[in-house]
């Protein structure tokens, strides 16, 4: 005890040793941890093509209407607020970078203090150097006085030096900073770019132009210099294990990848073995991709927690884990989870020899194995714990022959009585890849109750599978309906039906966007004047059009007809498109045709790949007939309407950009990362569906029928346009109206709405007038016509859905 108190309190030597090691330790971990990330090269990239994009924008003559509408917004706010704005704009100045930079440097962040000075300086001078190449913006003066809060002189530079500058500070800071720190220095960047536009000093495409610039800064220094949590060496690797306890442990390197987490194998002083895993980003199950697929789903799916950082989701997963071993499920065994220092987090767990069941042939697969399979997952139903990532890939066979689950990464504790069932459901398909279908629907009756599994049954559909799980079964083999079928059969069950494709939200959207429509787009003219042209409408006409909304459902059968080389019954195909009428344009982006169709086609007895080469030629034809349309109609519009001449500036900066751009895409796809996940499945892809499409279009009446049926869905739509303008006015020309029909409801079903509700509207509206259309003749035949021929149609639609789930069509 003397002597712990003399190495604790002996003279300042010996305090300032014991100081030493620890601060020698710090710098050296951090040290360690220093590397760079090849995304940052993505993100330079698009900064520069962004950056290239505005300068077109700033070089154009004019001034940018939607430039105004951002700044007379800003002008709004009020003018006591000036010297705080004021303020605020020197963050982007030398006062800024002084104090940041000396910030930095008294927490002793030395490396942080000398990049952001550097990289805030280079963000300053390239800005200059690139407002060389742009010539002044000048803003005429009238729009001047309306935009700018302060009086200047209407001549503005391109980029804004400022915003870069503060961007250029916070974007270098990122990987030092927590996560509260990060977002408080983003919203500075986007007040001081305010700043600048509230205060007269720049328009919103120069500070916006700065912003960005800034940012591709930040990743130049990350990418030169490199930045703290970029790699983890096996020194800083060998620290944490250490200060986890395993002491003279050796860490091996095992699987290294770009994306997923890297492994090792750690191999204790007594023979222990360990694994440790590091993660360097969130990992998410659900993508974009397989959201659209999910929302095409009969049912709701369950996706995973929302992890926010790294570390999150290792402890996320520890947690998990010891919740499912405390339960009695077979786990490997979570020993430690933490985070490295400047590094990124770990999880190390025991190793445990066996093989995972994804590897194991049919054969060595036994009965008590799949019942102690199914056991593990009655028993994470009990805490309940929802795994949302059970694969035969995910279960290792230990040496005793019994299971043990992994990967709890996606889990979720407590969530909807969905997810266990779609757990059970993906489990299916996994086994059903390795021991056949048979198998694993008998395997699953022995276990789960008549009632549960008349719960799973609906997950079996392909909408509802990760790819991960769908990569599992053989192309073409008809698994899934096999298992779906089975199941069925197994507990007398009748096969799931589409369910209802509309849910309240869009109902909710649906009246109060109809609402806002037909209430508010009136008032572009006078209202009086368009509620008598609609009260006094010649109703023949109107008969016309609504027998022209109808025929154009019929145009859509015949596409659907020539879509598929096998013949499609007639009267069911049409009839289920007046039901697809209803749940196609009630759903966003008419993900409910796709869905319905899809469920049609299966039900008649067509595959996957069928189906996809199906839907997918006639949305592909369909797409082009569009596309050409509204070229032509862009032509005849102008014609009708002169706009004078368009003048396309191809400079440099353009031609650099898109070059720049092609040549990254090539490197992508030529890259062993690019071949491994674009190119071979992308071959592997067309390859199977051009099995299905090169019949079809040897074909030369399905050919007709398919580019036929497209080309008079779309002239009949447009055609009822005509002849609602028709019942208002027989003074219209009949071609540019056509054209703004196609045109208007091209763009507008951009729109995130259903069925474009708002935007096709308005498009066709402004399209009408621009063509000497009386504004209120355009309303009042815009709004007619899509209420007759577009929204009317969902009223049979609805009964005809019913109908046909009733008699089990779908």
């Amino acid at each position: 005890m003397a002597a712990n108190r003399t190495g604790q309190d002996g003279g300042p030597d010996s305090g300032h040793d014991a100081r030493r090691p620890k601060r020698s330790s710090r710098y050296a971990r951090l040290r360690l941890s220093i590397g760079r990330h090849p995304s940052d090269f993505v993100r330079m990239a698009v900064a520069a093509a962004v950056v290239l994009g505005c300068r077109l924008i700033a070089v154009a003559p004019g001034s940018n209407p939607v430039e105004a509408a951002i700044a007379s917004q800003l002008q709004r706010l009020p003018s006591w607020s000036a010297p705080i704005w004021e303020g605020l704009t020197w963050l982007g100045w030398w006062p800024g970078i002084v104090a940041a930079v000396g910030l930095a440097l008294y927490i002793g962040r030395i490396r942080l203090g000398a990049s952001m000075a550097f990289a805030a300086a280079a963000a300053w001078l390239l800005a200059v150097v690139v407002s060389w190449t742009v010539p002044p913006r000048l803003v005429p003066p009238g729009v001047h006085s309306e935009l700018l809060n302060a009086p200047g002189t209407g001549i503005f530079t391109f980029p804004d030096p400022r915003s870069a500058v503060i961007a250029a500070l916070a974007s270098v800071s990122t990987p030092y900073l927590t996560r509260l720190s990060r977002n408080t220095s983003w919203v500075l960047v986007v007040l001081v770019a305010a700043a600048n536009v509230f205060l007269g000093q720049n328009l919103p495409v120069g500070a916006f132009a700065g912003v960005v610039l800034g940012w591709g800064m930040g990743k130049l220094f990350h990418i030169v210099l490199g930045a703290p949590g970029r790699r983890a060496s096996e020194s800083a690797l060998q620290k944490a294990v250490e200060q986890a306890g395993l002491l003279g442990a050796r860490v091996v390197p095992v699987h290294r990848g770009l994306l997923r987490p890297q492994e090792y194998e750690i191999i204790a002083a007594d023979g222990a073995l360990f694994r440790m895993k590091t993660v360097r980003r969130l990992h998410r199950r659900a993508g974009p991709l397989h959201r659209v697929s999910n929302a095409l789903a009969s049912i709701d799916v369950e996706h995973g927690p929302a992890l926010s950082t790294p570390l999150h989701e290792v402890e996320h997963e520890a947690y998990i884990a010891l919740l499912a071993e405390r339960a009695g499920v077979g786990t490997v065994p979570v020993v430690l989870a933490g985070e490295i220092e400047h590094g990124p987090p770990f999880l190390i767990s025991r190793a445990i020899e066996g093989q995972p069941l994804s590897s194991l042939p049919a054969n060595e697969v036994s009965e008590s194995l799949l019942d102690a399979i199914w056991g593990c997952v009655r028993a994470l139903g009990s805490v309940p714990i929802a795994h949302q990532d059970l694969r035969a890939q995910n279960i290792l066979v230990d040496a005793a022959g019994q299971p043990r689950i992994s990967s709890f990464t996606f889990s979720r504790v407590g969530g909807a009585p969905g997810s266990y069932r779609q757990d059970a459901a993906e489990l299916l398909v996994s086994l059903a890849s390795v021991v056949g279908p048979d198998r694993a629907v008998a395997s699953i009756r022995r276990a789960f109750s008549r009632e549960v599994l008349l719960d799973v049954l609906p997950y079996l559909q392909r909408m509802v599978l990760h790819r991960r799980l769908r990569r599992q079964l053989a192309p073409g083999s008809g698994v899934l309906a096999k298992l779906r079928e089975g199941l069925a059969e197994e507990i007398g069950a009748p096969v799931p039906s589409l369910r209802l494709p509309v849910r309240p939200s869009t109902i909710i959207v649906l009246l109060v966007g109809g609402l806002a429509v037909y209430l508010l787009l009136p008032e572009l003219s006078n209202i009086d004047q368009v509620l008598v042209l609609l009260a006094r409408g010649d109703t023949r006409w109107l008969i016309v059009t609504v027998l022209i909304g109808f025929l154009a459902i019929l145009a859509s059968a015949v596409s659907l007809l020539g879509s598929c080389v096998r013949r499609l019954p007639i009267r069911k195909t049409i009839v289920v498109q007046i039901a697809a009428a209803f749940t196609g344009r009630t759903t966003a982006a008419g993900l409910g045709f796709y869905r319905i169709n899809w469920v049609y086609l299966e039900r008649i007895g067509l595959r996957g790949p069928q189906i996809v080469a199906a839907i997918g030629v006639n949305r592909i034809v369909t797409g082009l007939v569009g596309a050409i349309g509204t070229i032509l109609g862009i032509v005849v519009i102008g014609g009708a309407v002169p706009v004078g001449d368009v003048n396309v500036v191809l400079a440099w900066p353009v031609l650099v950009a898109v070059g720049a751009l092609l040549l990254a895409v090539v490197l992508f796809l030529a890259s062993p990362f690019g071949r491994r996940k674009v190119v071979s499945p992308g071959v592997a892809w067309v390859r199977e569906i051009s099995q299905e499409i090169i019949p079809l279009l040897r074909n030369p009446l399905r050919a007709v029928q398919l580019t036929a049926g497209c080309t008079a869905y779309l002239l009949l739509l447009a055609a009822s346009l005509a002849t609602t303008l028709a019942a208002f006015t027989p003074d219209f020309p009949l071609v540019p109206v056509l054209a703004v029909f196609i045109v208007g409801s091209t763009l507008g079903q951009l729109a995130p709405t259903p069925g474009g509700l708002g935007a096709v509207e308005a498009a066709m509206i402004a399209g009408l007038t621009a063509i000497d259309v009386a504004p209120s003749n355009a309303v009042a035949a815009v709004l007619g016509s899509r209420l007759l021929t577009y929204w009317l149609p969902v009223l049979p639609g609805v009964v005809t859905f019913r109908i046909l789930q009733h008699r089990g069509v779908l």
